[in-house]
């Protein structure tokens, strides 16, 4: 196989094919992370013929240290804490109330800009597939793993084209399967693993969301 994918697109194609046991099934559903994730996530919708949503995940920073998360929060209400951070900081419950009313101004905001008026799916009882264009970190995976735990998900597979070993290693801590193209122990950027990486637009993601909502058969 080639270094780099060519697009999201193609990369979802990839990850679709190590997919292939979800396929057809009527207890699968597909969520992306925005906005990258998504267009990956709608082609493995696609090939396994699954519906498509995306699950909007914030994380709670600090002030002046937004790079270390006391915890977040996620589309379906759910808030979830870093509790060591929690603790070993002694965060006030007002912190972290003010720090989560403003995260979830924004949450609404952009799932009124994705969605454009569709519904959430409702994850609970279901498979979740939780796919990304690339995972370095795991920080927001690892987030919206918890957050679909909260919502009673019965199985979480965490898919992506690309996943760093040593995010690998932790996700596989949390979610029930960790499913990737290539993992890799030296890895420095996801887009090194692309030759376009351009930005998704929120219209790009609405458009996917629409197209799959127009693929899935109308319950009578």
């Amino acid at each position: 196989m080639k270094t780099q994918f060519f697009n999201r697109t193609e990369a979802g194609q990839f990850l679709a094919e190590n997919l292939s046991s979800y396929a057809n099934r009527d207890d699968v559903i597909v969520l992306g992370l925005p906005r990258g994730g998504v267009p990956v996530a709608a082609e493995v919708a696609k090939r396994l013929n699954t519906p498509l949503d995306v699950f909007v995940v914030r994380k709670l920073g600090l002030l002046g240290h937004s790079e270390l998360a006391m915890g977040a929060i996620a589309s379906g209400g759910v808030r979830v804490f870093n509790g060591e951070v929690v603790n070993a900081l002694r965060i006030p419950d007002e912190v972290i109330d003010a720090v989560s009313t403003e995260e979830f101004v924004e949450l609404e905001r952009r799932e009124k800009a994705y969605r454009a008026g569709l519904p959430s799916l409702d994850v609970e009882g279901k498979t979740v597939i939780v796919v990304d264009d690339g995972i370095a970190t795991g920080s927001t995976m690892l987030a919206a793993v918890s957050a679909l735990r909260q919502l009673s998900a019965a199985r979480i597979v965490v898919a992506a084209p690309v996943i760093a070993a040593s995010a690998c290693r932790e996700i596989q801590r949390q979610a029930d399967e960790v499913v990737a193209v290539r993992i890799p122990e030296r890895f420095y950027a996801v887009g090194q693993w692309y030759e376009d990486f351009s930005q998704t637009s929120d219209e790009e993601v609405r458009d996917l969301l629409a197209q799959a909502v127009r693929r899935q058969p109308v319950e009578s």
